[in-house]
């Protein structure tokens, strides 16, 4: 057993406690952070005089060496240690001697994890960011390629208007815009550095903490050393954001999936993207988009675990604290998976253009339009809406359509309607006169693409391009 904090003890650790205590199995997954945060603190360290620069220059050095060796797979990080921490000491010392001793001088395992959760979460943030500029780029494409391809618009999952397939793709990239300016706050919010903090109550070695959060990217070095190492309201911040990134793919799955159904065929979704039946052989199953509906709920989970890790822990750390990374670890793992799969479906996804459009011309869409055609006329409102719903009415007792009816029986129920009103209810003039901001009006969804591409070309995804920079 490699500990950190043996010499108060006078026996060991049961075997089962040390077990249970231990973090090694998930928080490895911090290797690389505790690194560059270890390097960060030594040349603080030494620009401060507690160290020397022979001292630095010796554990840098055996800090990198562990690093490329873990990396090449020479050197193996196994349950021998407790946590990453105290892996990459242990080692260290090995190496160096005791110059690697002098690796912890002004801070603690509370500041120092909290670092490594914070430069963690940090490159998670930008990496989930490109996989959602990578989703919006594929629904920019369907926007742009789909401006006139008319299809049903639906409210309570019943036809209710025309619109097209790019004024509806067009919300779910409002929906994931959304989330990218919500990553892009959480970012700014949690980039301040906890090194330094130590235990709860810093320390008494001259530290400049500025300097080490400057070496890290880090705006600056947080303000109150006892929130520091309590702190995990950025990754309640970043598990919601997750979750709401899930909660938008999954109501996508769910069209999706209806769309794909028999009863439906607005889309095929291609074979690379999907399964079969070991029973049935016509089948053709939906199973990406099932699984990113069905794994919305773990990353919940991981959300309200956390939540409820958090809301009795008094000041300042507690060892429940340890219960954030596996959560977390899981939550960030499948929301990048199905970010990348439903990106990949939506890509290859095959719309059935005319099959929308017929479906459109059948459910009665236009009837708002032949109100709107009779007020035009001179019919109060209230009364138009009247004369509509008997047209519709007849309509279903003769299985047909408004613009399929004769202007003779258009005109048995208003004497209003003229020849002209087949113009004003086609799918082309319902959609296309729509043209306040945000409708599905070709001119109107030609202003949002354009506002919609400087967005994305605007869009930060790496460290140099980051809110901060």
């Amino acid at each position: 057993m490699a500990q950190l904090w043996g010499g108060r003890f006078t026996k060991q650790t049961d075997q089962m406690v040390y077990d249970f205590n231990a973090s090694i199995s998930f928080d490895k997954r911090l290797f690389n952070q505790d690194i560059e945060g270890s390097i960060a603190h030594v040349i603080m360290l030494a620009k401060q005089g507690i160290l020397t620069g022979e001292e630095k220059d010796s554990i840098i050095k055996g800090l990198t060496g562990i690093r490329s060796d873990v990396e090449n797979g020479s050197l193996l990080i196994t349950s021998k240690y407790e946590d990453i921490h105290s892996f990459v000491e242990a080692n260290l010392i090995e190496r160096i001697g005791d110059a690697g001793k002098k690796l912890h001088t002004g801070r603690s395992r509370n500041d120092q994890v909290a670092l490594d959760m914070k430069l963690y979460i940090r490159s998670e943030v930008l990496t989930v960011t490109e996989h959602l500029k990578g989703l919006l780029e594929t629904l920019f494409r369907i926007m742009e390629e789909n401006l006139t391809t008319y299809m049903p618009g639906f409210t309570h999952m019943q036809k209710a208007q025309p619109t097209t397939l790019s004024h509806h793709m067009g919300a779910y990239f409002e929906m994931f815009k959304r989330d990218v300016l919500r990553l892009h706050d959480i970012y700014k919010r949690m980039n301040y550095s906890p090194l330094g903090s130590g235990a709860f109550a810093g320390t008494t070695y001259p530290l400049d903490r500025a300097y080490s959060a400057f070496l890290m990217g880090f705006e600056g070095p947080t303000l109150n050393s006892m929130d520091s190492v309590a702190d995990r309201d950025y990754l309640i911040e970043f598990l919601s954001a997750l979750s709401t990134i899930m909660m938008h793919l999954s109501r996508f799955s769910e069209e999706v999936i209806i769309w794909n159904s028999n009863e439906y065929r607005f889309v095929e979704i291609d074979d690379a993207y999907s399964t079969g039946s070991s029973i049935m052989p016509q089948k053709k199953n939906p199973d990406i988009a099932e699984l990113v509906r069905g794994k919305t709920g773990r990353v919940y989970g991981a959300l309200v675990s956390l939540l409820t890790t958090m809301k009795g822990l008094p000041l300042a750390y507690n060892k429940d604290m340890q219960e954030d990374k596996e959560v977390t670890f899981d939550a960030i793992d499948t929301v990048k998976k199905s970010l990348v799969l439903f990106t990949g479906m939506l890509e290859t996804m095959k719309f059935n253009v005319k099959t929308m459009e017929v479906s459109a011309m059948k459910g009665f869409t236009n009837a708002t339009d032949a109100a709107d055609y009779l007020v035009n006329r001179g019919v109060p409102f209230r009364d138009a809406h009247g004369i509509i719903g008997q047209l519709v009415l007849y309509c279903l007792e003769k299985d047909t359509s408004i613009d399929a009816l004769s202007i003779e029986e258009l005109k048995a129920i208003s004497p209003v309607f003229e020849s002209d009103v087949y113009d004003a209810v086609s799918l082309k003039t319902c959609v296309e006169k729509r043209l306040t901001l945000g409708a599905p009006g070709q001119k109107a969804m030609e202003e949002v693409l354009r506002i919609n591409r400087e967005f994305l070309d605007q869009l930060w995804i790496n460290e140099d391009k980051s809110p901060d920079k």
